[in-house]
């Protein structure tokens, strides 16, 4: 694990374009669509967004990152609460490498860094539609649900989104 900075960028799309044709290959295509981020201006400028928050942190086997935690504040179109939390803003991982809990690794560290604030609240949102098995993963992951939400999106079908939050001593 280390932390990202701006020359990350390019690992974030590459992972992201990984893992958007993986859920293409698979007719999964509501969670990010069927383009890849790196052809999207909108999607370049988070990543550089997310590499340069201080937020950023790589999963890296060797020196090849192979997953991805952005944790910071709650995102626009998520509910807010009103006590201190971490939010994760971004999970994503390396499909080469599927099985080796990359992705519980990096919730295990943002609830690390979330302790370590002092902080007892870490929330995440995710895709809520298809047959809800990203959610699921989640509560393997010891996230309870709380609130569903839905993001409008003008000429594109509307984007059913879950809510979980993560208690820490």
């Amino acid at each position: 694990m280390r932390p990202g900075g701006p020359d990350d960028a390019p690992h974030v799309l590459r992972l992201l374009d990984d893992a958007t044709a993986w859920l293409v290959a698979r007719g999964r295509t509501g969670q990010w669509g069927t383009e890849p981020a790196s052809t999207d201006p909108r999607r370049v400028a988070q990543a550089q967004e997310y590499a340069a928050s201080g937020g950023l942190y790589l999963a890296v086997l060797g020196d090849r990152p192979v997953g991805a935690l952005v944790v910071g504040a709650t995102v626009e179109y998520v509910p807010p609460v009103d006590e201190p939390e971490l939010f994760v803003r971004l999970l994503v991982t390396d499909r080469a490498y599927a099985g080796r809990d990359i992705g519980g690794r990096l919730l295990a560290y943002a609830a690390e860094l979330t302790r370590a604030a002092g902080i007892g609240l870490l929330r995440v949102d995710c895709y809520a539609g298809d047959d809800g098995a990203l959610v699921r993963w989640y509560e393997r992951a010891g996230f309870t649900r709380t609130e569903r939400f839905t993001v409008a999106r003008p000429g594109r079908p509307p984007w059913p989104g879950q809510v979980l939050a993560r208690r820490l001593a």
